[in-house]
């Protein structure tokens, strides 16, 4: 593929400390005891994965044969993931160390009944605004994914400057922005990506409609996990059907597989409908995987999925 797919991906690069605990926390934690917890969980079970939403959106991107730029700020022990990412052929020029500090993490403990208890310490990402979307380099398309919140108000700033077709992704960090923040960073938006969860959350701060938030941007999707997605343009909506996963092992990160998709659209000029599609094969391949970035089809199985469950490749 030619320059034009160069898409710069700000959002959070993390690692996920996954421990399983191989009983029920509600054996453990006793309703008379709740106001004093000291608790231990023996985990056997340890994964490390690579993570955030920059992180998981590039490696899907690359998967589809773009060129993919994550911008974020990491912490020293960012090395096995550099690696990874060189492993993967993803372009690091955007992505900076703070020194003395570590990459943004989430360390989960899920017992069997799949209940987690998890903490999240963002690190390094609190200095991700340092980072300008020149840094990225020439790209054809951005994206806008959770961050530090002054770093998604200034790089949703920048793109619209640059006049880039961008995506707003919001995420998690919807909850983080008053209703105002969330307008003046859709207004700036042609692209706005939520889940259905996500969707109520903005209609709430906002005071508007789904209609009224699709009134204000080119496109707003909305996905529904198993349920597929919703694609909202010029007044109309379409559905766009799910494709039914082989297994469903981990969901985490789907929605970052499915963005993938979206931005491969926007920078090869295909309709987001298309984008939409080719986003839902995506996220049905990677639910069949436990981890956000182990899933390993090649462009031809990707191609082979889109066909049976879509007609013509558009890409």
């Amino acid at each position: 593929m030619s320059m034009s797919t160069r898409a710069a991906i700000a959002a959070s690069i993390a690692y996920d400390t996954i421990m399983v605990f191989e009983g029920q926390f509600t054996d453990h934690i006793l309703p008379d005891q709740i106001h004093k917890i000291n608790l231990s969980f023996l985990s056997p079970r340890m994964r490390r994965e690579y993570g955030g939403c920059a992180g998981n959106i590039a490696y899907n991107y690359a998967l589809l044969g773009g060129e993919a730029v994550p911008m974020g700020m990491v912490g020293d022990d960012f090395g096995p993931y550099r690696e990874h990412y060189q492993r993967c052929g993803i372009d690091q020029r955007a992505i900076r160390v703070a020194a003395d500090s570590y990459t943004a993490q989430c360390f989960i403990v899920t017992d069997l009944s799949n209940n987690q208890l998890a903490g999240f310490h963002p690190g390094a990402m609190g200095r991700s605004a340092e980072i300008a979307l020149a840094e990225a380099g020439e790209v054809a398309v951005g994206l806008v994914g959770p961050d530090a919140p002054d770093a998604m108000q200034q790089h949703s700033r920048e793109m619209a400057e640059a006049g880039l077709p961008f995506i707003l992704d919001p995420g998690q960090n919807i909850v983080l922005f008053s209703g105002e923040q969330l307008l003046e960073m859709i207004d700036r938006a042609p692209v706005l990506v939520c889940n259905d969860y996500e969707a109520e959350l903005i209609c709430d701060k906002t005071g508007l409609t789904l209609a009224e938030l699709a009134a204000r941007v080119d496109t707003l999707i909305v996905t529904r996990g198993a349920e597929g997605s919703v694609v909202w343009q010029g007044g109309a909506e379409q559905a766009i059907a799910p494709v039914p996963a082989a297994a469903v092992k981990d969901p985490t990160g789907c929605g970052d597989a499915y963005r993938a998709g979206l931005l491969l659209a926007m920078a090869t000029g295909r309709p987001l409908l298309d984008g939409a599609r080719l986003g839902s094969v995506l996220g049905s391949i990677k639910i069949a995987v436990q981890g956000c970035q182990n899933h390993r089809p090649t462009r031809e199985e990707i191609r082979a999925q889109f066909e049976q469950h879509y007609g013509a490749w558009p890409f």
